[in-house]
């Protein structure tokens, strides 16, 4: 395998420094990226090596809110507003991203990082085979594409030589910036709905196309977000889910509300489709829509904030039926299942925080009648499918896949055999599959492609990922230590074999800890590249994640957040005193809830962390449920308008627990500018609150990304850029030579 450290050898001795780096870089490190060819901030010359001598000039306002007879300070409120219609705000976007793209630009080894990023992105990616409308189909990249092709052929078999395009992505855009957001097919394989979005936002647009001619359809949905489409036994038409247009100049900051739910009838304009259920009194419930495999029902999940629902039915036998409640209560989460005649089957956790499965009748729902299939166990119930007549549960074990395969009474029949500790998906198909197909990776171990047959319950290899990465040179494992308060916390550790472990190996941790969602052993070339960097990779499971069911999750929300945060830190602290790292050697990272928690880290620990890497991060906690999705997480976080959660929240929030004069690690912000499921304002008035009150001497940047979103739909170029400045940023600031990393 071709290391970091042979490709620092080869090209030392004439690579170039300063600006020259950006002409000699592929396009790829510089697309959409907000660079500017003349950069003209206030960070020193860059043939002087990374420098910021004078951070951009930010208005302050005389703003203050009151809360429970609290007043609270926001001189950087106006930073909140959209940088599409604000000059001010796009002015300070562009003078920040000037000093800080200089700044990553004159970083000496940012190009070798980015050449080696990009050999070992370069392979080809093929998912997992699904069956649909009695054909097969798989994605493919073949290595640097900015999006994934969609192929089908008339067998799994035949994908690999015989598989033709339906569906390609890379010719919408130039820059790779409009993107697949979701599709679904008629039961007949003779429609295919599916839909665009574009820059990285919430909002898509759905289309159908006609699988036999190849052809799209008229059919324009608009103002849709959150939903999917599920079609009718028919073939006619699909249900989906809309919001009201939003006003203008408001659609990627005003909070979503009053959804409804629609069917859409396939040729017929959007004016014309049917309002199927809505909550006029219930402005902030969401729906969502599943048909059941035999075609008979319509189930509606209605959401708010956080994992309780309720579950609608619908028979769609009867074609003026209303929907009626099913499953009341708000007393847990429902996830359908399946269906068998008039029971269906959901996963729950009410009465059983690791999950269970309930098999209810539709007509007798009363919950004194509701049969146990699959009763709570000691491992954490995340999933499951009705596939040929039986049930395929996945659980998590300790943060890893198990997967159990029973029959519909709840027997069990065999475990699947997977090829060691990692995380296995897919799993999935229609109640009258013969088989199915999953995939299998870790930290250091690429993708693996398998065919299961329910039959035998034999796993075959139909397909492995060719990458530049021999696992044997890796070492992952995984420990477990004591948080504050003593909790049992799992952590994954990953470098290379030959990485010295000597109190000084420069260490990165990363953490999530929210929503109910799992953090698993999964391969990524950046992280890999990190590892020949000659770094640490850790990852703590930390509270309010789903690893060990509803009980842990709920321990890391609303009043009990902090735990999530004590978690985090004792990683840290137990890094160190184990001597793998050192606090100038250990940077933290975490996306979106995780840049909230890296944010929360870092200003309440400010001296143990060398670098810190907070992106797309929810910063001011005070105001976050006011703008689009923040509504949904309330149930998480709380809300400043209740006083003993707004105390809480105020005691952590990280644009609120900024002082003035502290010494922060070195920290580079990132956030996108059409990111509308956290908006910028977050990281904007984080940033600039940061820059103002830092007493140190180490960097603060903001990286504004330009046509890019939350993360889903990024292309290639856009990830392979962002991956090489944060790798650059941490290689500059702790302080690493790669040419020591042994080959």
């Amino acid at each position: 395998m071709l290391s970091i450290r042979d490709f620092v050898l080869s090209a030392r001795a004439a690579l170039p420094v300063g600006l020259a780096l950006l002409a000699a870089a592929a396009p790829l490190a510089a697309q959409d990226s907000g660079r500017s060819a003349s950069a003209s901030g206030s960070a020193g010359p860059a043939d002087e090596g990374p420098s910021v001598t004078a951070y951009p000039e930010t208005k302050t306002l005389e703003h203050t809110d009151t809360y429970h007879g609290v007043e609270v300070a926001d001189p950087y409120r106006w930073l909140e507003n959209d940088v599409r219609e604000d000059g001010d705000v796009a002015d300070w976007v562009g003078r920040q991203n000037d000093v800080t793209f200089r700044y990553l630009e004159s970083i000496p080894e940012r190009q070798t990082i980015v050449d080696r990023l990009t050999a070992l992105w370069d392979y080809e990616k093929v998912s997992a085979p699904f069956e649909a409308g009695g054909r097969s189909y798989v994605f493919k990249n073949d290595g640097l594409q900015n999006h994934s092709v969609l192929f089908t052929a008339d067998s799994w078999e035949a994908l690999a030589e015989e598989g033709r395009p339906v569906l390609d992505p890379n010719q919408w855009s130039d820059d790779g910036t409009v993107a697949l957001g979701g599709q679904s097919f008629s039961d007949d394989g003779r429609y295919m709905a599916y839909a665009r979005q574009e820059s990285g936002s919430d909002w898509r647009t759905w289309h159908v196309r006609d699988l036999t001619t190849g052809d799209d359809l008229p059919d324009a949905l608009h103002h849709v977000k959150f939903s999917g489409a599920a079609w009718t036994a028919d073939g006619e038409g699909f249900f989906y889910g809309r919001f009201p247009a939003p006003a203008a100049g408001e659609a990627f900051l005003s909070s979503s509300r009053d959804h409804k739910l629609y069917y859409h009838r396939v040729g017929t304009p959007q004016a014309e489709d049917e309002l199927v259920y809505e909550r006029p009194d219930q402005p902030d419930w969401s729906f969502g829509a599943t048909v059941s495999d035999d075609g008979r029902w319509l189930v509606i999940s209605v959401w708010r904030a956080g994992p309780p629902n309720l579950v609608y039915l619908r028979d769609l036998r009867q074609r003026y039926a209303a929907p009626r409640e099913l499953i009341g209560g708000w007393d847990g989460s429902y996830n359908f299942v399946g269906s068998q005649g008039d029971e269906l089957f959901f996963l729950t956790d009410r009465d059983a925080p690791r999950g269970r499965i309930v098999a209810v009748d539709a007509r007798r729902p009363e919950r004194e009648h509701w049969r146990t299939v699959v009763p709570e166990g000691s491992d954490t119930l995340r999933s499951a499918d009705i596939v040929g007549g039986r049930l395929l549960c996945s659980e998590l074990h300790d943060a890893t896949t198990r997967v159990r395969v029973l029959d519909l009474d709840g027997h069990f029949e065999r475990a699947v055999d997977l090829p060691g500790l990692g995380r296995a998906s897919g799993f999935s198909g229609h109640a009258d599959d013969r088989e199915v197909f999953y995939s299998f990776e870790s930290y250091a171990t690429p993708p693996s492609t398998y065919h299961y047959d329910l039959e035998s319950g034999v796993s075959r290899l139909i397909g492995r990922a060719t990458v530049d990465v021999d696992p044997d040179d890796y070492v992952v494992r995984q420990v477990f230590y004591a948080s504050k308060d003593g909790t049992r916390i799992p952590l994954f550790l990953c470098h290379r074999a030959d990485t010295a472990l000597d109190g000084e190996a420069p260490t990165l941790l990363y953490g999530y800890g929210g929503f109910n969602i799992s953090i698993l052993p999964s391969f990524s070339v950046s992280k890999v590249a990190w590892m020949d960097l000659g770094g640490v990779y850790a990852v703590a499971n930390l509270r309010g994640g789903g690893e060990y069911g509803e009980e842990w999750h709920a321990a890391g929300t609303k009043l009990n957040k902090q735990n999530v945060f004590d978690d985090f830190i004792a990683a840290a602290e137990w890094l160190i005193a184990q001597g793998y790292t050192s606090s100038g050697k250990l940077a933290i990272s975490g996306r979106s809830n995780g840049g909230l928690l890296v944010g929360a880290a870092m200003t309440q620990r400010p001296e143990l962390f060398g670098a810190a890497l907070p992106a797309v991060g929810v910063m001011d906690m005070l105001r976050f449920q006011h703008f689009t999705a923040g509504k949904y997480w309330t149930h998480d976080y709380g809300s400043s308008d209740d006083p003993a959660q707004f105390a809480a929240l105020k005691a952590y929030s990280p644009y609120h627990n900024l002082r003035a004069g502290t010494s922060y690690p070195a920290t580079m912000v990132t956030t996108a500018d059409t990111d509308d499921r956290v908006v910028p304002g977050h990281s904007f008035k984080f940033a600039a609150a940061l820059q103002a009150a830092h007493g140190g001497t180490t960097p603060v940047l903001i990286r504004i990304e330009t046509g890019a979103g939350h993360g889903a739909g990024k292309p290639t170029a856009m990830k392979i850029a962002e991956v090489a400045d944060e790798w650059a940023f941490l290689v500059e600031n702790l302080d690493m030579d790669i040419e020591d990393v042994r080959p």
